[in-house]
């Protein structure tokens, strides 16, 4: 399976808390390096996992081999995006969060503050300014299970074609310069064809369940660092390994969709550090606090597949995928109460799901269902128990969000009654859809708010048979922290989230582990800490 972040994450780890600190070793400054390939005028970020402008000014897509072969990004093995430094001839990537990688994509050491140090604390590289390195984007993956970095390339793809591939062509090979939407991240498109075991028929083995809805613009469960040992239910946090195979902590966004760090430096001393998660819209921090990222919405894959997120029960696990397969039933459904035209319409589509959060109100199985419930991210879909939507897209205390449990669809089902035809339900909640989300220059809940009515045909608390599969790199890419891509990290804590735009630098601090901190005035201090005035 693919997941785009790098080998050296893992031994990342091991030293991305190190001061540099040594002086025993030869020290270069940028100027000392062989003069950069690329020039400054195409950089248009400082941060380059957020600015989408600045990476394909610098790796294109085209189809043009000689730009490809040329182009200096295809010099260092980059699993997110990252800035480029060339160092006497060889290149380096230097991530967001600090970790510099060599051509191969093995760790190095770490910067901070215009300073590379290697593993052993000791200054290799001053005076880098990244305002004037270009950024590249990523061109390779990593499998967490074995460490191995493995370029994008034609030669080492394997498509699988699907024969419902109503709106995405095949692909026969991977794209290594992936077109790039608003967001920075690959187009649908550019993943090519589902593989076809997403659609195909699994009705004679596997369990049944039901989906209800929600969108609350809360930061997901997932978004979250595992608590304790007894909770099974978040990324495992016994390795860098382990965390990346579990896909780490699920992407968050500030108030203006700006994906933003999961978890940061808490309140840090010089004789002290841990991590804080940043804190949830749901909470006091309110529109200083952080949301669900809006490209989380469910989006139509093909005429007959979409993909989404979805909240499992209390014990269920961040990170795993499932292909439901609709059957033209409902949750409530009874002799007297048979499935409705909106039912019968979803009949025989297919949902590739990943789970980004839990619900304390997700029910388990029953006899008749007893692969249990998945309550599906949906805007529109009712905020429930909790409400950062509000926050998020202020419409006034008068505006009729419909029900908080079933949203839009609820409410039109209360206008309109239960047995309303398909069309009257559709128009329903677009007119809703349009008034909560056509101005809200959040485009994404505005796209999703429609996929329910015009895909998912507005079906009330659909049945489906449900397997586990492997998730398809859609959903890795939405759902994988861009910041916390290990379990350490060097970011300054910050309580105010609503100022953070793209293109913004994180402010870090430097850290160390117990019995590695700087020595001063000849005294080394024993502890953890980092260095704050």
């Amino acid at each position: 399976m693919n997941r785009k972040l790098f080998k050296s994450v893992i031994a990342a780890g091991a030293v991305a808390m190190i001061c540099a600190c040594g002086d025993d070793t030869k020290t270069i400054t940028a100027n000392d390096a062989s003069n950069n390939e690329l020039s400054s005028s195409s950089v248009g970020s400082q941060n380059p996992v957020l600015s989408s402008s600045s990476v394909n000014a610098q790796n294109p897509a085209s189809s043009d081999s000689e730009i490809r072969v040329n182009n200096p990004c295809n010099k260092v093995a980059l699993t997110s995006t990252a800035w480029l430094l060339d160092v006497a001839g060889e290149s380096w990537g230097i991530y967001a969060d600090g970790r510099v990688t060599d051509a191969a994509g093995n760790s190095i050491g770490t910067f901070a503050e215009g300073t590379i140090v290697n593993a052993l604390g000791q200054v290799v590289m001053e005076n880098v300014d990244l305002t004037v390195l270009p950024i590249c984007e990523a061109n390779a993956t990593v499998d967490p299970k074995t460490g191995d970095v493995t370029l994008l390339s034609s030669a080492s793809a394997d498509p699988t074609s699907s024969a419902d591939a109503g709106i995405i062509e095949s692909s026969g090979s991977v794209n290594t310069n992936p077109e790039l939407g608003p967001d920075g991240f690959p187009t649908l498109e550019s993943y090519g064809a589902p593989p076809a075991e997403y659609t195909k028929d699994i009705s004679a083995t596997a369990k049944r369940g039901w989906n209800t809805r929600y969108w609350d613009a809360c930061k997901p469960h997932c978004s979250w660092l595992k608590e304790s040992s007894n909770d099974t239910t978040r990324a495992d946090t016994s390795s860098n390994e382990a965390f990346l195979a579990d896909f780490g902590t699920a992407r968050n966004c500030n108030i203006h969709d700006v994906e933003v760090p999961t978890f940061t430096l808490g309140d840090v001393s010089k004789a002290w550090f841990g991590y804080n998660g940043t804190r949830s819209a749901c909470g006091d921090e309110k529109e200083k606090g952080v949301f669900t990222c809006t490209d989380m919405a469910p989006i139509q894959v093909t005429e007959n597949l979409s993909y989404g997120y979805v909240a499992g029960t209390a014990n269920s696990k961040c990170g795993k995928c499932y292909h439901l397969q609709y059957d033209g039933h409902f949750a409530n459904e009874m002799e007297n109460n048979p499935p409705r035209e909106t039912h019968k319409a979803l009949k025989g589509k297919h949902m590739i799901v990943m789970a980004s959060n839990i619900g304390m109100d997700v029910a388990g199985g029953n006899p008749n269902l007893p692969a249990g419930q998945f309550d599906l991210m949906v805007p529109g879909g009712g905020v429930g128990a909790f409400d950062a939507l509000t926050t998020q897209v202020k419409k006034g205390s008068d505006f009729n969000w419909g029900a908080g449990f079933g949203g839009f669809l609820t409410e039109c089902q209360n206008q309109l009654g239960y047995d309303a035809t398909l069309a009257a339900y559709q128009t329903c909640i677009k007119d809703m859809c349009d008034a909560a989300f056509g101005d809200a220059g959040l485009p994404n809940l505005l796209r999703g708010c429609h996929w329910f009515a015009d895909w998912y045909m507005a079906a009330d608390n659909p049945t489906y048979y449900i397997e586990e599969v492997e998730c398809p790199q859609y959903l890795i890419d939405h759902y994988m922290s861009r910041y916390n891509t290990s379990l350490e990290n060097n970011f300054k804590k910050v309580t105010d989230w609503s100022t953070f735009k793209e293109g913004d630098v994180l402010d870090t601090l430097h850290c160390w582990k117990a019995g590695e901190a700087p020595p001063e005035n000849g005294w080394q201090n024993p502890s953890a800490g980092c260095d704050v005035e």
